[in-house]
């Protein structure tokens, strides 16, 4: 087993109420009126790759979920362990019941599950996060992409620089290219200025996490490639399922990144014939153009109205 490379990206931040509703934070990304178009279709699936999840939870929608095995021990056994806190956490962003307390993004589309993350795994010394190695990652993506995801959620980070990291990690992402999988991935929380093996390369969009202003959390990281290629999104005091049964608030990039790949996968569902490539265009616009370190905010409906621009092939929702 290589050196632990790979690290979840949310900050817990605590449990109980968010400062600002999920509405609000919905409302900031331009999600209400696509979630009012569509929960998804189950021909669309968005791979998980995170901890293990607590698939027992009330709120979670119960069909069109699958989990890949993983590594060993990466299931939820344990609802109090950092793993299964963050994997639950992301989950419920993507595929919580539209009439919980907090409704998920895409709960029609297919969740495809592959932790990576052991609740007896190894943990971050900075900051106590739980890490995987390298090679976990790598073989998570190309699994998920053999599996037939069409957007992967990688609430995870590189968590320090290594040079066996990056081949392993540009031949899945290279992989995940030419399927016309898109990567969406957290930009990070150590408030820095460059970039990791998965947010530098071209087709990863990497995300950072917002205020309810849109404005960039002072803990973001920031850089040429994820200003370039990124977006910005709701990070900030998010609310969502918690392991336990109840409910968290995280803050950070992980809780940023579901945003993003929530929306691709709602508007998959509605334009089904649409390309990978007209997809990114349509959310995250044209990276030539951009000359700051700090991407744009997303807004899902503006993407909606620029692929209804372009594209005959509507699926009924």
């Amino acid at each position: 087993m290589g050196a632990p490379v790979a690290r979840a990206m949310s900050i817990i931040d605590s449990l109980g109420r968010a400062r600002w509703n999920p509405e609000a934070a919905l409302r900031l990304a331009g999600l209400l009126r696509l979630m009012d178009a569509t929960t998804g279709v189950p021909d669309i699936t968005v791979a998980l790759v995170d901890g293990p999840i607590a698939v027992a939870h009330p709120d979670f929608a119960t069909e069109n979920r699958r989990v890949l095995p993983g590594r060993p021990n990466a299931t939820c056994t344990r609802p109090e362990s950092l793993a299964c806190s963050h994997g639950t956490y992301v989950a419920g962003l993507l595929h919580a019941k539209r009439d919980s307390l907090i409704p998920g993004i895409c709960p029609g589309c297919t969740l495809l599950a592959r932790p990576i993350f052991s609740e007896a795994g190894e943990m971050s010394e900075n900051d106590g996060l739980p890490n995987a190695a390298v090679e976990e990652l790598s073989a998570a993506l190309h699994e998920v992409i053999e599996a037939g995801a069409r957007v992967i959620n990688l609430s995870v980070g590189m968590a320090e620089s290594s040079v066996r990291a990056a081949p392993a990690i540009d031949l899945a992402l290279e992989r995940a290219a030419r399927r016309g999988v898109l990567v969406v991935a957290a930009a990070g929380n150590q408030g820095t200025l460059g970039s990791s093996a998965i947010t530098r390369h071209p087709w990863v969009i990497p995300v950072v996490a917002c205020d309810c202003d849109g404005q960039a959390l002072a803990s973001s990281n920031l850089g040429v490639s994820i200003g370039r290629h990124g977006l910005t999104a709701p990070g900030q005091d998010i609310t969502s399922l918690a392991a336990s049964g109840g409910h968290a608030k995280f803050s950070g990039s992980s809780a940023a990144v579901p945003f993003v790949s929530g929306t691709i996968a709602l508007l998959w569902s509605i334009f089904p014939r649409a390309s990978a490539a007209q997809l990114r265009v349509a959310v995250s616009g044209n990276p030539t153009r951009r000359r700051s370190v700090t991407p744009p905010l997303l807004d899902a409906w503006a993407a909606y109205q620029a692929l209804a621009s372009t594209n005959t092939g509507v699926r009924a929702a």
